[in-house]
């Protein structure tokens, strides 16, 4: 079985786009489920090692301000070695990446008041991803995603219920269900998911790397592992941009 842990980066909002960020990455890494006992394992051990506890949250907006828990990374020499770790762990763990990456402006100049909530819009496009990765296999897959408030959630949720009754463009919904087990799982962050704390820690740097600012040695590895088709191609198959361009 394979499971596609969702997060994201940005916001959903088309009325006031940030002009330092002006995309909204929904993305994730797909994990099969024989390997995420070795995938918790590896990342408790690193929070262990750096923080002293596995209660620690791996939260990008917290790691990037020195807050909530990660108050020592003001250090340089520890900052580093986090780091270093950080990125070694990533490396070596057996996942792949998706990612569809919405840019804000182009979507509401192109398709006006007809635009799509970019969050659906990045569902819809990971679900036929996602569905293409495990349509072969003997098991359904799982998506499991971040909580965000009740009424986000609301609406994610009617959202999945309209992907299950009108399918996307390319896929009917009765495929969806057939391969998706039990619907879109949203999880608390309080729960301490170390997979969809992988995905937090993906989809920032495919944003940031998109809109044309400096990228890290994270994003190098991340570029490794998207999904890729049999050819080695990335583009539509595990990272895809809209609109696309003309």
């Amino acid at each position: 079985m394979k499971i596609l842990f969702l997060d994201e980066s940005g916001d959903h909002n088309l009325t006031k786009i940030d002009d330092q960020y002006p995309v909204f990455v929904l993305g994730g890494v797909i994990v099969d489920r024989d390997k995420l006992e070795n995938l918790n394992e590896r990342i408790d051990q690193f929070k262990k090692e750096m923080f002293g506890t596995t209660d620690i949250i791996l939260h990008t907006a917290d790691i990037t301000r020195n807050k909530n828990g990660f108050e020592r990374l003001k250090e340089k020499a520890f900052r580093e070695n986090f780091y270093e770790k950080l990125n070694h762990i990533i490396a070596t763990l057996d996942f792949k990446v998706v990612a569809c990456v919405i840019k804000k402006k182009e979507h509401v100049a192109k398709y006006d008041f007809a635009a799509i909530d970019p969050y659906m819009l990045g569902l819809n496009v990971l679900v036929e991803r996602f569905y293409m990765e495990i349509k072969s296999d003997e098991k359904k897959g799982l998506v499991i995603a971040e909580k965000r408030d009740r009424t986000l959630d609301h609406e994610l949720e009617l959202s999945w219920l309209q992907l299950k009754i009108k399918g996307t463009r390319f896929l009917k919904g009765a495929e969806i269900e057939d391969r998706i087990s039990g619907g879109l799982i949203l999880k608390d962050k309080k729960e301490n998911l170390n997979g969809l704390q992988l995905a937090d820690l993906v989809v920032s740097p495919i944003g940031r790397h998109i809109i044309g600012k400096k990228t890290n040695k994270d994003f190098e590895i991340i570029e490794q592992k998207f999904r890729k088709d049999k050819n080695g191609k990335v583009g539509g198959h595990g990272l895809v941009v809209l609109p696309k361009d003309n």
